[in-house]
């Protein structure tokens, strides 16, 4: 389903109904229902509760046999982010890794546009297609690189998925060397959600907290229901398209 219809549902949702009825069980069922094809909805709507629960192998059994809707397209990334993200790149970068690549549709559109830079990915689940770039199964917060192994690390999509979102968010600093580029939603906490999330970000001061963007030099933009979030780590002007300074 297109991101920028169920982003645009998913704000009209999130805004405009009373929080009693967006977040009753009997309102979402449909929804749900129609998200995950009918299959494994307790488990799916009860999703918040149980993740504390889960195991290193009960996390990647879910999420590697996930099938919704939403796990089915071919990028969670809408255009506007995903602009902002190759703005990030610049001649003079060498690698990129982009962190929970799941099919490896942005690292494919980077690899099409930047042909020369090596690329990696790391998520739960191995995509079809890995010719173009080096793939590591791994967990985010234990990270198999040495430090500052890659000029550019991006991250979309993934942070609001983890457990351990502080250590996984030292990780991905420790393994870039120049900057960061990543993509999370705009998203009020509901209890019932179809997305799998533990970490919502709401306003700039919940990405401020979350990620303790206090200590970074970063810009942090709202792109259609998501934040683009890049972060200077040396040398670069993070408002400039490019690293032009």
């Amino acid at each position: 389903m297109n991101r920028y219809l169920t982003t645009t549902v998913r704000l009209l949702m999130d805004n405009l109904l009373p929080p009693l009825i967006r977040d009753s069980r009997w309102f979402m069922y449909p929804f749900y229902l129609l998200a995950y094809r009918g299959r494994s909805l307790n488990a799916a709507m009860n999703f918040k509760r149980n993740v504390y629960g889960f195991s290193r192998e009960d996390y990647v059994e879910f999420y590697s046999s996930l099938d919704s809707i939403s796990r089915n397209r071919e990028t969670d990334l809408n255009g506007l982010c995903m602009r902002r993200v190759l703005e990030t790149l610049d001649p003079t970068d060498q690698s990129v890794l982009d962190v929970g690549c799941g099919n490896g549709y942005l690292l494919k559109c980077i690899h099409e546009r930047f042909p020369e830079l090596t690329l990696a990915g790391c998520d739960v689940k191995k995509p079809v297609d890995t010719s173009f770039f080096e793939f590591v199964s791994c967990d985010v917060a234990r990270l198999p690189f040495a430090d500052k192994s890659f000029d550019v690390v991006s991250c979309c999509h993934t942070l609001e998925h983890l457990l351990e979102l502080p250590r996984a968010w030292e990780e991905l600093k420790r393994v870039a060397r120049r900057e960061l580029a990543i993509v999370v939603p705009r998203q009020r906490y509901y209890y019932y959600t179809l997305d799998e999330h533990v970490n919502f970000f709401p306003d700039e001061a919940s990405l401020v907290r979350g990620l303790e963007l206090n200590h970074e030099d970063y810009v942090a933009l709202s792109l259609w229901g998501d934040w683009f979030i890049r972060v200077r780590l040396n040398g670069r002007d993070a408002d400039s398209p490019n690293g032009a300074s």
